[in-house]
C-alpha cells in the first residue's frame, strides 16, 4: 500500500482530515486526505497547520538542554531547595510527580463534551495548573520508576522563566523557531485561534478548533505543520540545536522508551526512531526521525468519534521508514 493510500484509508475510515510529510535526504513527499473542515468540499492542504499536543515537550526539552549547555541549569541538580526531584527527572518523566491532567479537579472540569466546550475561552496560568497537584505525595521515589506526567513540563516551563527572566514560549521562539525558520509553528499562549491554513478539529460533532490551550502550556500547546516538525527533528538530530554532549543526554533512556523530551521506538527491522506523539482535543500527531537525521515522517489527523486513527497512523509511520518514498504514490 502506498503512503497516499494509507492517508486515503485514514480519511475514509477514522478522520475528517489528515496531512503528512516524509523526508529522506533531499527528497520530500507531502500528502493529505479528507477535508480541512467538516461539511466543506475543500481538500485538506498538505501544508495545513494543526495542534501538535505533546510534541511541545521536545521543544521545551531542547531549550532546557541549551541552558544546561550554557551552564545556567544543572541537569542533575534539584529543582528546588530540599527537593529530591532533579531537572533530569522532570525531562524524563521519572520524577514521580502526579499528572495535573489526571487530577480530580481537572477531570471534573473537563469531564464531558459540554463542559469542555464551555471552557474553550478559559485561560490558565502555569501557577494555577500547578495547584491542581499541590499536596499530593510523589507516586514513586524520583528516579526509581517512570510515569508520564505533564506536570513535569509545566515545571520545566517555569524553570526556564526563572532562569532566563522570559516566558518559556519566548525562549522557544528565540532559540528554535526563528533560527530554523519555522514560520508555521507557534506557542499561542491564551489565544484560542489558529492563524493561516489549518485543519479544523472536532470533539464528537462539535468544532473545537477555537480553544484556549493554556491548559496545556509547556506540556502541549504547540501549533505546527508536518514540514516544520520534520525540519525541527532533523535539525535536532544533526546537531543544529544542541552540542554533542547535550544531544547524547537527550537520547539517553532507550530502555525506558523515553529520553529527555524524546520518545524512542524500534521497528521490526531493528531501526530505532526518535520523536514524539501528541494528542489534544480534536487532533492527533505522530512525528519521528532516524537518529542520524536522514529521514523524518510526520502525520497529523483530526479524528472522528470512534475512529481507530492510532493504528493507521502507526501503519503510515512504519511504511515511511521501512520502504520510504518508494511507496509514496502521488504527491
Amino acid at each position: 500500500m502506498t503512503l497516499q493510500a494509507v492517508l486515503d484509508e485514514i480519511a475514509a475510515t477514522s478522520a475528517f482530515g489528515v496531512v503528512a510529510e516524509v523526508r529522506a535526504g533531499d527528497r520530500v513527499w507531502r500528502g493529505a486526505g479528507g477535508v480541512a473542515e467538516r461539511g466543506s468540499t475543500r481538500p485538506a492542504p498538505a501544508g495545513a497547520r494543526f495542534r501538535a499536543g505533546s510534541v511541545t515537550k521536545s521543544f521545551v526539552a531542547v531549550v532546557v538542554l541549551q541552558l544546561v549547555g550554557e551552564g545556567r541549569i544543572g541537569l542533575d541538580e534539584p529543582v528546588g531547595a530540599g527537593c529530591r526531584v532533579t531537572v533530569r527527572h522532570l525531562l524524563q518523566h521519572t520524577s514521580g510527580i502526579a499528572d495535573y491532567g489526571e487530577s480530580e479537579r481537572f477531570r471534573s472540569l473537563y469531564g464531558t463534551t459540554e463542559a469542555i466546550l464551555g471552557l474553550r475561552h478559559r485561560s490558565w496560568t502555569a501557577a494555577e495548573l500547578r495547584t491542581l497537584v499541590d499536596g499530593q505525595p510523589l507516586l514513586f521515589e524520583p528516579g526509581s520508576s517512570w510515569g508520564y506526567s505533564s506536570t513535569n513540563y509545566l515545571l520545566l516551563g517555569l524553570l526556564v522563566e526563572r532562569v532566563t527572566g522570559r516566558p518559556y514560549g519566548g525562549e522557544v521562539e528565540r532559540r528554535i523557531l526563528r533560527p530554523l525558520g519555522l514560520r508555521n509553528t507557534e506557542l499561542p499562549g491564551s489565544s484560542p485561534y489558529m492563524r493561516g491554513s489549518h485543519l479544523h478539529g472536532y470533539l464528537g460533532e462539535e468544532d473545537i478548533t477555537v480553544f484556549d490551550h493554556s491548559f496545556a502550556g509547556a506540556a502541549g500547546e504547540l501549533v505546527s505543520s508536518a514540514a516544520d516538525l520534520n525540519r525541527f527533528y532533523r535539525a535536532l538530530m544533526t546537531g543544529q540545536l544542541l552540542d554533542a554532549a547535550e544531544l547524547a543526554e537527550m537520547r539517553t533512556g532507550s530502555a525506558l522508551g523515553y529520553g529527555l523530551g524524546l520518545a524512542t521506538r524500534q521497528l521490526d527491522d531493528g531501526a530505532r526512531l526518535w520523536g514524539h506523539n501528541g494528542g489534544t482535543f480534536g487532533y492527533e500527531t505522530f512525528s519521528w526521525t532516524t537518529g542520524d537525521g536522514v529521514r523524518q515522517a510526520t502525520v497529523a489527523v483530526t479524528p472522528r468519534a470512534g475512529g481507530d486513527t492510532g493504528s493507521r497512523m502507526n501503519q503510515f509511520v512504519v511504511a515511511a521508514f521501512r520502504e520510504g518514498l518508494s511507496t509514496a504514490g502521488r504527491s
